[in-house]
């Protein structure tokens, strides 16, 4: 199967995580929220697939780049 892997796209705290492995998404689901500059940003499933792997938590400051999470479809 192909991966896709979700990246942070800012700066920020990401303050809540929607998904965890094992669970289906389709392309346009929330995978979690990131605040950046006082506003939330929520960071979208570019596909649909299954989460294998959530590598963020609630409260963790990440940069651009870090891997968010990993669907497989």
């Amino acid at each position: 199967m192909a991966q896709e892997i979700v990246e942070v796209p800012l700066t920020g705290k990401i303050v809540s995580v929607n998904v965890k492995p094992g669970d289906t998404v389709k392309e346009g689901d929330v995978l979690c929220l990131l605040e950046s500059m006082k506003m939330e940003n929520p960071i979208l499933a570019p596909v649909d697939g299954t989460v294998t792997q959530v590598e963020i938590e609630v409260e963790q400051v990440v940069k651009p780049g870090e891997r968010i999470a990993v669907i497989e479809y």
